[in-house]
C-alpha cells in the first residue's frame, strides 16, 4: 500500500515522497501490515472555506482523508491534490513546513494518527 510522504529535506524545505507499507497476505481478510506505533487517534471535520498558510506538523503523523479534496504545496514548490482515501506520513515537523487548502465544498473529515 503506498502512502504519500511530506517531510524536510537537508535543505530546510519541504518534500513529497513516497513510502510503502509492506503488506502480507492474511487469508480470507485480506493483506494485511505489520502492527506500526501510534499513540492515539484524532478526529477532525474542516469546512470548505479551509485555507491553512505555511505551517509544519505539529508532531509526526499519518493523515487519512476520508473524503474531500485538499490541495498541498510544499516548500520546494510542489503542489498535489489529495482526495477521500489518500494516506498520507506528515514528518515535516521542522522548517516552514506546507501549505493546504480544500478544493470541495462543504464539510471535509478525515484522521490523523500520531506516531509514538
Amino acid at each position: 500500500m503506498k502512502a504519500t510522504r511530506i517531510y524536510t529535506g537537508t535543505d530546510g524545505l519541504t518534500h513529497f515522497d513516497e513510502v510503502e507499507v509492506p503488506l502480507t497476505d492474511g487469508g480470507p481478510i485480506g493483506r494485511l501490515s505489520e502492527v506500526l506505533p501510534a499513540s492515539g487517534i484524532i478526529f477532525r471535520e474542516t469546512d470548505g472555506t479551509y485555507d491553512y498558510d505555511w505551517h509544519p506538523a505539529p508532531r509526526k503523523q499519518w493523515l487519512v482523508m476520508l473524503d474531500g479534496r485538499i490541495s498541498l504545496e510544499t516548500g520546494d514548490g510542489e503542489t498535489r491534490e489529495f482526495a477521500g482515501g489518500s494516506i498520507l506520513l506528515l514528518e515535516d515537523v521542522t522548517g516552514r513546513g506546507h501549505r493546504t487548502r480544500q478544493l470541495s465544498p462543504g464539510v471535509r473529515r478525515s484522521l490523523f494518527i500520531p506516531i509514538s
